[in-house]
């Protein structure tokens, strides 16, 4: 878990800042379905490595949230589970927005294609660590 201190006193309480948003935003997201609660707290993760050890090493070994991030950190792996939330709300909100709005279709076709990416992208990640990590005792 590497830290990426020091940073100017400034830019410390905005990273600070970023990383209580994307935690609160992160723990949202393990209540409502539209928003994917992993990928928000390795942003807040990131942004605490920035700004306090404190904070990074309490979200890394968190009860809850620490075990997909340690997960991510060390192997890139992303779970099945968390996969089809991800994708299933990138969908979910394209279809929203093309059914229930009035966007430009350039909107459509730029949102769809940064979506494909994104899901591209998570797809294509492991779901599971390599086996001989998962045998180790």
């Amino acid at each position: 878990m590497p830290s990426q201190l020091p940073i100017p006193g400034y830019a410390r309480w905005a990273y600070f800042g970023l990383g209580w948003l994307f935690f609160g935003l992160g723990v949202l997201g393990a209540f409502l379905p539209v928003l994917p609660t992993t990928p928000l707290m390795i942003v807040a993760l990131w942004a605490f490595s920035k700004s306090s050890t404190t904070f990074q090493r309490w979200l890394y070994t968190h009860r809850v949230f620490g075990p997909p991030l340690q997960r991510w950190q060390q192997y890139r792996v992303i779970s099945p589970t968390a996969k089809l939330a991800a994708v299933g709300a990138m969908a979910a909100s394209l279809g929203y927005l093309a059914a229930f709005t009035a966007a430009p279709l350039a909107l459509l076709l730029v949102t769809g294609g940064l979506m494909l990416a994104a899901a591209w992208y998570i797809l294509s990640r492991p779901s599971r660590p390599p086996a001989a990590e998962r045998s180790a005792p």
